[in-house]
């Protein structure tokens, strides 16, 4: 366990190191996910990374995300919340109609098809599978992991190459990168965060969604909010995060036991494209309507997770209460409107498919 876990380290650690040389974005996240993927997949070898370390680099980047919450973040995200409905739900009947093509072009059930094509992670549409009857995991599984790598890989290089105009320069790394740490007294910084690595627990404890990663960033926003200065992290924090997730991530995909890919991974990568695509138009209307930044725009529709989008958002010095707030609000809204929605709507097409059996019986 111990010496699978190190192998594992030192693959990541050289996925970082390559990808930073490279300059891609997010490189400790990618580098370490693809090498971690590929050292499994073809080597055969086997990895090991605990979720505990995942948990770790999720709480990290939780606390940077919350540090950027202030009262008039607050305050305009709150008038946001019609606009994030209705893109939202744009987004999502975007992805099912994605997901209905799929399944009248490959063969495989609705349930699947439309599981398989919504914009969530790969724990969530675990539990929707578990809530929908006549899902097939397997064929989830497929369609998800090839969403999620897509997505990873594409949306970053897309937000700082394409829609940033290449805007990741030396001196916003820089900014980022750098300590502007407050002068506090260390008991202050071990009391800060308890509080936050306890708000994650407490989101755990609560069933929360991604809830080290949302119960740090409320956990850090409250903490903000209530008025206390909030030191920065040095880089290698982030970077170490970054490894964290993409490690754990790579490690969690196996490649060797999505059987049927061929036939449903085209299909699944022209839904990607597509709703990408969604994304950018939704950003640009966001863009010109509600006077935020294209990129901050981008990010918040990007089929993407919290963390990814986050992460992004933050080598771009894009808004990230705005960032997370959209995200947080598609990832409720699939949770818990969707299940019975779409329970309610494949029980009306099925009373209907048999009815019409009756009548041309």
């Amino acid at each position: 366990m111990l010496l699978s876990v190190l192998e594992t380290l030192l693959i990541a650690l050289l996925g970082g190191f390559l990808f930073s040389y490279l300059h891609t974005p997010l490189p400790w996240m990618l580098g370490a996910l693809t090498t971690v993927l590929l050292w499994n997949f073809l080597l055969k070898r086997k990895v090991c990374w605990p979720g505990k370390f995942a948990n770790i680099g999720q709480i990290i980047i939780g606390y940077t995300i919350g540090r950027t919450f202030t009262q008039e973040t607050c305050q305009q995200i709150m008038t946001q919340l019609p606009i994030m409905l209705i893109v939202t739900i744009v987004t999502v009947i975007f992805s099912l109609l994605l997901g209905y093509i799929t399944h009248k072009r490959t063969g495989i059930s609705v349930e699947s098809g439309l599981i398989g094509s919504i914009p969530g992670g790969l724990s969530q549409t675990a539990v929707l599978c578990a809530e929908v009857p006549g899902s097939d995991i397997t064929i989830v599984t497929v369609m998800q992991t090839a969403r999620l790598l897509s997505v990873i890989f594409v949306v970053p290089f897309l937000a700082i190459h394409g829609l940033g105009y290449g805007s990741l320069t030396p001196t916003a790394v820089s900014t980022i990168s750098t300590a502007t740490s407050i002068l506090m007294p260390v008991s202050q910084k071990i009391l800060i965060s308890g509080l936050v690595i306890l708000s994650a627990i407490l989101a755990h404890r609560l069933g929360m969604p991604t809830p080290f990663l949302l119960g740090a960033v409320i956990g850090t926003a409250s903490i903000g909010l209530y008025g206390l200065k909030l030191p920065s992290l040095l880089q290698y924090w982030l970077d170490g995060a970054q490894l964290c997730i993409g490690a754990y991530t790579g490690a969690r995909i196996n490649l060797g036991n999505l059987s049927n890919w061929r036939k449903i991974l085209p299909y699944t990568l022209l839904g990607v494209i597509g709703l990408i695509f969604c994304s950018i138009g939704i950003a640009f209307l966001l863009m010109h309507f509600h006077h935020i930044s294209l990129v901050t725009a981008f990010l918040s529709t990007a089929p993407g997770g919290m963390a990814e989008m986050g992460l992004t958002g933050m080598m771009l010095q894009a808004d990230l209460s705005v960032i997370v707030a959209f995200q947080l609000f598609r990832l409720l809204f699939i949770l818990m409107v969707l299940p019975p929605v779409l329970k309610w709507w494949l029980a009306r097409n099925t009373a209907n498919k048999r009815r019409n059996k009756q009548k041309c019986g």
